[in-house]
């Protein structure tokens, strides 16, 4: 399953290609206009917890920052990236006051602000341990375990089995995998993930209690957790 983001962005258009646009990464996306919807989606005790917020500062109904301000009063680490047409420094300077981490100005290039959203993703993620049955992954420290044996993988097998066990066993495309592990603007022949995907599973194969990776025919990839 992928991180969950919400978009604060009362333009209809903007909003609609910024939600189409992170679907299309792999993220969960939820979506508000308004201030006071916003307060409801990440206020104590709401059904969701997000990993990151794409906040506009102007709101029909209220300034963008104050939702920043209410996350860190209420000791919420979210990340908040801020979107907005103000452009002159003092603003962008209350911004990242109010607990912002980034700041955009409109209009931005959707290839930025996909690559930004990963970098402070990955800057969270970096402290935290996945664990998958047998399998366990530092992300600070760029180890794997299987069974408290540590994996010996180079740097693109770490990344494609860190995307493979962060999305709990889904079935991910060739396009997604490819996309995460090597660029956004690849294109052509997916020849390099399936060489990578096969050392991989040798290196798995080596503990039979551990994960294996299945092919999923004309689509990609999957890790399953014995």
């Amino acid at each position: 399953m992928g991180s969950r983001i919400l978009v604060v962005e009362d333009d209809p258009g903007i909003a609609a290609n910024l939600v189409r646009a992170l679907h299309g990464a792999g993220y969960e996306v939820t979506s508000a206009s308004t201030l006071g919807e916003a307060r409801a989606l990440t206020s104590v005790g709401s059904a969701t917890d997000y990993d990151l917020v794409l906040l506009d500062l102007g709101l029909p109904d209220g300034d963008g920052a104050d939702l920043c301000r209410d996350l860190r009063a209420g000791g919420s680490q979210t990340s908040v990236i801020m979107l907005t047409a103000r452009a002159d420094e003092i603003d962008i300077v209350m911004g990242l006051d109010s607990g912002a981490v980034d700041y955009l100005t409109k209009p931005f290039r959707l290839a930025e602000l996909l690559a930004r959203v990963r970098a402070h993703l990955r800057t969270d993620e970096e402290r935290s341990v996945i664990a998958v049955g047998s399998l366990k992954i530092d992300l600070g420290a760029h180890r794997a375990w299987v069974d408290d044996q540590e994996l010996a993988l180079r740097a693109k097998e770490f990344e494609l089995l860190t995307v493979l066990a962060r999305d709990g066993g889904a079935a991910l495309t060739r396009e997604r995998l490819m996309s995460e592990v090597w660029d956004e603007h690849w294109f052509g022949s997916t020849k390099t993930l399936d060489v990578h995907i096969s050392m991989l599973r040798r290196k798995l194969a080596e503990h039979p209690d551990g994960p294996r990776i299945e092919t999923i025919r004309n689509h990609g990839y999957r890790l399953e957790v014995t």
